[in-house]
């Protein structure tokens, strides 16, 4: 169970580490358009997000699909990248069906390119070990565990910048998607495999 625990907060380090920021961009990416009284669209786009990225984590660690690191090193800023820009030309439908039916399946797909990612760094943590369920059990609840943390963090700024502020809702989304842009885009760069 000590082991558990010890790969619960590696998951939690993981995302939560402010150096590599780019998984905490992303969450906030998704829950940018939200508020609490849209509760129960955030919890199914972060169980559509925590399915998928749990399906390709343990894919990705008994080697049932390889994945070119470097691709998947890019592909991470291209998701948050295309989120913050699906915010903003969906902004003034945020509670239509037909725009949570493309935000659930593009969650989905970014889902599964999150598990790949995270599944890099999972990998060097138990190389060596013969074990591998109890620790991807650990990791993939610390993951979960810092989702929480984050998509609640930007929900309270979204209250108190909305309900406090008086911000309107299409302003506080265009704003805090266009930040969102403006960080992401020297991650692409960055990480840009093919120069």
């Amino acid at each position: 169970m000590e082991n558990f625990w010890f790969y619960v907060e590696m998951g939690l380090n993981h995302v939560l580490d402010l150096a590599a920021y780019d998984h905490i961009l992303f969450l906030s990416a998704l829950a940018i358009p939200f508020t609490f009284k849209s509760w129960k669209k955030v919890l199914l786009l972060a169980t559509v997000f925590t399915i998928t990225h749990c399906l390709s984590l343990l894919l990705s660690v008994f080697e049932i699909v390889v994945m070119d690191v470097s691709l998947i090193e890019f592909l991470i800023p291209v998701t948050i990248f295309l989120t913050a820009i699906f915010n903003i030309m969906y902004q003034k439908n945020i509670n239509g069906n037909k725009r949570i039916v493309l935000h659930v399946l593009a969650t989905a797909f970014f889902g599964l390119i999150h598990g790949f990612g995270f599944s890099n760094y999972f990998k060097m943590l138990i190389s060596g070990e013969d074990e591998k369920i109890t620790p991807l059990l650990g990791f993939a609840t610390g993951i979960e565990i810092s989702q929480v943390i984050i998509v609640m963090i930007v929900l309270l700024m979204a209250f108190f910048i909305q309900g406090i502020g008086k911000v309107k809702q299409s302003i506080f989304v265009l704003s805090a998607s266009i930040i969102v842009l403006l960080i992401t885009i020297p991650l692409l760069y960055q990480t840009f495999p093919w120069y």
